[in-house]
């Protein structure tokens, strides 16, 4: 069995206001670091064997505080990245509100590419996969992968048998973690998007 903690980033300043998507400099604020400093702490009794993190500033800023608590090195890894947003990176959710396609991308996630970008199904087959890979790695160890909002969500959709178009339906906080344990033949969702204590 392998156990990945799932982590999302911890805060930045474009949360809730803009599409950060793979945009260069997007940092964690001052309390966003106080965040990545808790999570640290409360995975540090964790025998998490290794740590990769999203190429994005803000995941590595997140998954540095871990790394050295655990002793590891965070390893970036791409198949972890953020969703490609494409044409819509840096735009306001204000501005997005008003455009087809967004709500399209948002009720209809199995068949909405974003323009010059990825589709969910796109980014949870690279995702699950690098997943399912690690397993093989990583048997009896723990894992932690420190990324976004999205991807935490499609993975979450994928092993709980949620329909991606459904998966909005529950939230992935910064800072937050959940956990999905890789059996042989079978997987189980211990949490979802847990900010206190880890439950086991």
């Amino acid at each position: 069995m392998t156990r990945f903690f799932l982590i999302r980033h911890a805060a930045t300043a474009l949360i809730g206001r803009r599409i950060a998507g793979r945009l260069d400099g997007v940092s964690l604020t001052d309390a966003g670091r106080a965040e990545a400093a808790r999570l640290a702490q409360r995975l540090a009794a964790e025998d998490i064997a290794a740590v990769y993190t999203s190429p994005r500033e803000r995941a590595r800023e997140t998954a540095r505080p871990l790394a050295e608590m655990l002793g590891r090195e965070a390893v970036v890894a791409h198949e972890i990245d953020e969703l490609d947003y494409g044409e819509w990176s840096g735009k306001t959710l204000a501005d997005l509100a008003e455009i087809p396609r967004w709500r399209d991308f948002n009720s209809v996630r199995s068949m909405t590419r974003v323009p010059n970008g990825e589709t969910i199904l796109e980014l949870q087959a690279r995702l699950v996969g690098f997943m399912e890979r690690l397993s093989a790695e990583h048997e009896s160890s723990s894992v932690a992968l420190v990324t976004h909002a999205e991807p935490v969500r499609a993975a979450l959709a994928y092993y709980l048998g949620v329909p991606i178009d459904l998966s909005l339906r529950f939230d992935v906080d910064p800072a937050s973690v959940s956990i999905v344990e890789l059996h042989e033949h079978r997987a189980k969702v211990r949490c979802v998007n847990s900010a206190e204590a880890i439950l086991r």
